[in-house]
């Protein structure tokens, strides 16, 4: 079908008959005739008033404050008194304590305006950042078109942003780019689904499927903690459990993974690809999700993304403190996944910040006031490992580990070869079982014979629920 009117939009996302508008009468009366004629043109042409509608409903019950781009209304674009009705909008939704639903369809800033309404992008974002500050929700939907000074500014404060199938979206508008270069602008570039391949966007989403998407994060990130049902593992880990052994089963293709924990102990789950940084690496997954009912931030290492042509390098990592920044700001609790054969070792890694990402990771970890929860699930090797392990409360399941190198690698240093790998495994504490006496590890969740991935995986988000509930740091053992 063809572009969807703002009206049009608002009901198929928004609940039936949910919609109540804030919006105010326009006065047209100080601009030159010429201009009023063609906003008047516009606006019987598109059946709206101004290029953005802004009011508040109701999706799947849960309310929420809008902002609509009307593409019809000359191009969508923003002049002095629709940038006014979209922070007023902001600032109305924020003293409510109401989620934010933005979707754009917009040339960006309106040339009739010039400078004066461009500025007013400064104002939208200012109100914009003041939202998020009160720790509500801010999501954004990119139509198609979205350019210019709205993408540059409220399209891309989302803490959530996703675009629209086959949607133009970028800074640069073609024309412009054709003329101060005598050539066409590169296809695809802007097209969404390359700006979801190079992390700028966290997904493709159909408009259609908008709803089921704003309720799943709304969920998350709206709704109160259920009771936590998984029952926690009893028994106590084994003290004879091999280091080495532990090592190899950890390196097994079918290994527990990031994943099994949200497919076996997770609902509502919204994956978020971006870095936000214009760049992308799969070694690292940040998802809003309920983990046993109860409403968090996950980001793990994910070990079926994650090795020799993908390993874990810096771009992974300023993911993973996209996910710090996004629990903080959203006041949800953080639970991070430990399961790396190492950071990247490579002139691309050191030239990308890789050391400084490592240590920014640590930084933030370190100092969030929401609780905090790592989990060692499998492989811990390294500075990658330790960018993901200072939180309040640390939980590994039995067979993991954690080492500042890989056991070759320890061996290779002090030996000479990787022939020892395996004594050095043994000698230098890595087992799980060693971290708990060290006070590294405040839990230990046993692995038992016969358990899938799915058991273990249950009995893991068990345990991180129960530290998540009683957020102290105290040791435990099941």
């Amino acid at each position: 079908m063809g572009r969807r009117s703002a009206a049009e939009l608002i009901e198929l996302v928004l609940d039936d008959d949910s919609f109540e508008s804030w919006d105010e009468p326009v006065d047209t009366g100080a601009h030159p005739e010429e201009y009023r004629s063609r906003l008047a043109a516009a606006a019987e042409r598109s059946g709206a008033d101004e290029s953005v509608l802004t009011g508040r409903g109701l999706v799947r019950g849960r309310p929420v404050a809008v902002v609509v781009n009307e593409f019809q209304f000359l191009g969508g674009s923003i002049g002095v008194a629709a940038a006014a009705r979209i922070t007023r909008a902001v600032r109305r939704a924020t003293a409510a304590g109401l989620p934010l639903l933005a979707s754009t369809a917009t040339g960006g800033t309106r040339m009739q305006e010039g400078t004066p309404a461009f500025v007013k992008m400064v104002d939208i974002s200012r109100a914009l950042m003041d939202h998020r500050a009160a720790g509500l929700p801010y999501l954004v939907h990119l139509g198609d078109p979205t350019t210019g000074g709205v993408f540059a500014s409220w399209g891309s404060l989302g803490h959530v942003t996703v675009g629209e199938p086959g949607a133009r979206i970028g800074f640069l508008g073609p024309k412009v780019y054709e003329a101060l270069h005598g050539e066409p602008f590169p296809a695809g570039v802007q097209a969404a689904e390359n700006l979801a391949a190079h992390g700028v966007l966290d997904a493709v989403v159909p408009t259609e499927d908008l709803s089921a998407l704003t309720d799943r994060v709304l969920r998350v990130l709206v709704d109160g903690p259920d009771r936590p049902s998984l029952p926690r593992r009893t028994g106590r880990p084994l003290a004879e459990r091999d280091a080495w052994a532990s090592v190899t089963a950890t390196r097994a293709p079918d290994r527990i993974g990031v994943r099994d924990l949200l497919l076996h102990g997770g609902d509502s789950t919204v994956p978020l690809a971006a870095s936000v940084e214009g760049e992308r690496d799969d070694a690292v997954l940040v998802a809003l999700t309920r983990l046993d009912g109860l409403p968090c931030v996950v980001v793990g290492q994910d070990r079926s993304r994650e090795g020799a042509r993908s390993p874990l390098g810096p771009a992974a990592l300023r993911k993973a403190r996209r996910a710090m920044a996004l629990a903080g700001e959203l006041r949800l609790p953080l639970v991070t996944v430990i399961d790396t054969a190492g950071a990247d070792l490579s002139v691309e890694a050191e030239q990308g910040a890789l050391s400084g990402e490592i240590a920014r990771c640590v930084a933030a970890l370190a100092t969030l006031t929401v609780p905090t929860v790592s989990v060692l699930l499998g492989q811990g090797t390294g500075g990658g490992a330790l960018a993901l392990l200072p939180a309040r409360t640390v939980v590994a399941a039995e067979r993991a580990w954690l080492s500042p190198l890989p056991p070759e690698g320890a061996s290779t240093i002090v030996h000479g070869s990787t022939e020892h790998a395996a004594a050095m495994a043994r000698r230098q504490h890595v087992r799980a079982v060693d971290l708990l006496a060290d006070g590294v590890v405040h839990a230990v969740v046993p692995e038992r014979a016969g358990d899938t991935v799915a058991d273990l995986a249950r009995a893991v988000v068990a345990e991180v629920a129960a530290c998540l509930s009683s957020n102290t740091p105290e040791d435990r053992v099941s």
